[in-house]
């Protein structure tokens, strides 16, 4: 611990304020020891918190200097509070090759009689080894780097701690303390950051971090200390130029990589987890921002966590910075130790080490030349196995393991600040002593509203091509049907503008396909370590969008209604106007939960084309219900836009009073429409004559009630069309919510 701690609790409380009242550049200096902890983020917290909410308000703006997170080399015990070991794991898949035929030929040039085995061993099962008997431990304070050339199972192995392997397919314990670790506390516990930096672009470093520690932290913090601690966390990752700058993506000009991935794991340690996990956090950057990121991940390291990660290929300066190595070939362990048995342990095996060469270079050069022998590493893995057995002998400190059990040690970190959880840590059990989740289901639909909302505000032109397509949709509708009347072929038209109407409201819809889809990745990421509640985002996600579908109703409505002349008057005007809504409701948790369902945007886009064409084919519009197949008859209940077509038909036509077809009229749709009146007159006189009932011009031969029956549409009410449509909408949502329950496990199987 820091000598400011030393101090006495008024003067650290001063100290800390001055925090808040000055700013100062960044600088990361080397550490003259290691395995000694800082202050975790909720001891520095806990110093600042009391006076901050004293002096000033929750919006008053503060200039930032770096926290004084030095650390000492004193008053710190040589014991482990935690130790993450791992024995004898061994995972594999099996793979599928396919056989050639010319190869099977070429092996038996004499046997062409035997095309049938051919036949039958095109297809062969393999079982690749992806993990082959690993062991191992990691440390509280220290970084253990996995490493190895592509393919030797670096990113398995991180998964396989972190518990995104399946249980039934990964052998082998992982125990914390000497305990196995569940699923359900390693959630809690752990934290887990992806190769890729998934990030929503329009956010900013500050507002980023902010919305994760509005997840993370519980609501007994207020969101002044929320905001101190992430102020806290910018200065740790030495992000205070970057803090006010969006994230950025293609189309938009960001932070720099080596910034976004410290965003990346800033945002998964906003809750001091006590076991972090990274895959590969230096890929792709520049070495100066590598160096940076893992002197990020050594001070999260001795503030008391195990840190984790896989690396392809560090420089000595990172070299320097970490604990242990484990050197990964084809899934067995080449090497296990420190960096500085580096040159001893490859110097018993016969390969010394240049003195000026890089060691990690040296080693992963050599690994590979041994993997092109017939031999491979068999050689290099027995000679790692019996130099680790003959170095554990000498070691006592390996056998003498963690002092505290695993309920103990979580509770002393809980008390130091780790975790973030504001539990008490008296409790008997570890489930109850550390919460599931940090909010209730109420405060995380807040929160992933409130950031879907702000990264939305500021790509306003999404919503404005939708926007621009039902607006341009509506005025073409407009002035196509403009002022229909009331004869036989009014009547057809008004068919026809009800059948498109409904249907453009679904395809519009597709728009949404892309919006999950985005964010599937992100969503995984953070739903897999207990950030929020899967219903919890399913439900924020539909009750933020009824706004802009009302908006968009009410849009569609207005320009149509009464252009088109539809029937009615104000209460048709307002059950069409929530047709609409219900149809686009509808529509959107149809593509939503296809979204959930298909990963490609393509894939999506085509499926749900296809799928929109089939409903508005059996909609009943191009064919009754009554002329429909009875082996269709089924789809034609599915099909989403039957019911709001039915709907809106019955709100235009249901009048038994309004008359569509009169006397002369009836002969419109035929071909006598081109006779004179007179002899049109005189046909009625003979057909009443016929019939013994008197038709004249006027007299009303079709009523509304009557196109009603002769499309089929006596079996529903307007109003049930419309509740069945609503309710379809609710039950796709409960879909999609199914969907990302089963589908985004985001484990190996």
């Amino acid at each position: 611990m820091s000598s400011a701690v030393t101090t006495s609790a008024p003067k650290i409380a001063d100290d800390e304020l001055s925090f808040f009242n000055q700013t100062q550049t960044m600088e990361l200096k080397p550490l003259s020891c290691k395995r000694h902890f800082s202050p975790t983020l909720g001891e520095l917290l806990k110093r600042v918190e009391d006076a901050q909410s004293d002096t000033s308000g929750p919006n008053t703006p503060r200039p930032h200097r770096v926290l004084d997170v030095s650390y000492a080399c004193s008053s710190v015990s040589s014991s482990y509070p935690f130790v993450l070991s791992f024995k004898n794991l061994t995972y594999s898949v099996k793979v599928r090759q396919k056989m050639s035929f010319s190869s099977c030929f070429s092996r038996n040039d004499k046997s062409l009689n035997n095309l049938e085995a051919v036949e039958s061993s095109k297809i062969r099962v393999n079982t690749k080894v992806l993990l082959n008997d690993i062991s191992g431990e990691a440390r509280e304070g220290e970084i253990m780097a996995v490493l190895g050339a592509s393919g030797s199972g670096k990113s398995t192995l991180i998964d396989a701690l972190a518990d995104r392997i399946s249980k039934e397919s990964l052998k082998g314990s992982v125990t914390l303390n000497g305990e196995v670790l569940e699923s359900s506390l390693s959630k809690v516990i752990s934290a887990y950051v992806m190769q890729d930096d998934l990030l929503f672009p329009m956010l900013s470093v500050e507002e980023t971090l902010m919305f994760s520690a509005e997840f993370r932290l519980p609501r007994s913090l207020s969101k002044s200390k929320k905001r101190a601690r992430v102020q806290a966390l910018i200065d740790q990752l030495g992000l205070r130029n970057a803090a006010k700058t969006v994230i950025g993506d293609e189309g938009h000009r960001g932070v720099s990589g080596g910034e976004r991935r410290r965003v990346s794991i800033g945002i998964d340690i906003i809750h001091d987890p006590i076991l972090l996990f990274l895959d590969e956090p230096t890929s792709g950057l520049d070495s100066t921002s590598a160096f940076m990121v893992v002197k990020v991940l050594q001070r999260i390291a001795q503030s008391g966590s195990i840190v984790i990660m896989s690396i392809h290929q560090p420089s000595s300066r990172i070299l320097s910075l970490l604990d242990r190595l484990i050197f990964l070939s084809h899934g067995q362990t080449v090497f296990s130790g420190s960096p500085t048995s580096l040159p001893h342990f490859f110097a018993e095996f016969g390969h010394p080490i240049p003195e000026n060469e890089n060691r990690t270079e040296f080693a992963l050069d050599l690994i590979r030349e041994l993997e092109e022998d017939p031999e491979g590493t068999k050689n290099l893995v027995e000679f790692s196995k019996s130099w680790q057995a003959k170095k554990n002998q000498g070691n006592n400190d390996f056998h003498n393991g963690p002092k505290l059990s695993l309920k103990d040690a979580i509770s002393a970190s809980i008390s130091r600040g780790k975790l973030v959880s504001g539990a008490p840590n008296n409790t008997t059990g570890l489930t109850s002593s550390v919460p599931t989740f940090a909010n209730p289901c109420w405060i995380e639909m807040m929160v992933v509203a409130k950031r879907s909302l702000t990264n939305s505000s500021r790509m306003p032109e999404l919503f404005g091509i939708r926007l621009g397509a039902v607006l341009l949709t509506g005025i073409i509708l407009a002035t196509m049907f403009w002022r229909l009347d009331n004869s036989p072929r009014g009547a057809q038209e008004r068919l026809g503008f009800f059948a498109f109407a409904m249907s453009t409201t679904f395809y519009t819809c597709a728009e949404a396909i892309p919006v999950f889809l985005q964010e599937r990745y992100i969503f995984m990421r953070e739903t897999a370590y207990n950030a929020y509640r899967r219903s919890s985002y399913v439900l924020a996600h539909s009750i933020i969008s009824i706004p802009s579908l009302i908006f968009l109703s009410f849009t569609f409505a207005a320009i149509t209604f009464w252009a088109v002349g539809l029937a009615g008057g104000l209460s048709g005007f307002f059950f069409f106007l929530f047709t609409i809504f219900a149809s686009f409701w509808a529509g959107s948790s149809f593509v939503t939960f296809l979204s959930g369902v298909v990963a490609h945007v393509m894939l999506g886009y085509t499926v749900v084309v296809a799928i929109l064409a089939y409903f508005l084919l059996f909609s009943g519009f191009f064919i009754t219900r009554d002329r429909i197949p009875v082996y269709w008859l089924w789809f034609h209940y599915l099909s989403l836009v039957k019911y709001p077509y039915e709907g809106v038909l019955q709100n235009e036509f249901d009048d038994p009073v309004k008359c569509f077809v009169r006397g002369v009229q009836m002969f419109d749709n035929t071909p006598l429409r081109l006779v004179p009146d007179s002899v049109k007159v005189n046909l009625l006189k003979s057909i009443s004559n016929t019939l013994g009932m008197n038709i004249t011009s006027t007299t009303c031969v079709t009523t509304g009630s009557d196109i009603l029956k002769q499309q089929g549409i006596t079996d529903i009410s307007k109003w049930n069309c419309l509740w069945i449509t609503l309710a379809w909408g609710f039950f796709f949502r409960i879909l999609f919510y199914l969907s990302l329950l089963l589908g985004s496990k985001n484990k190996r199987r």
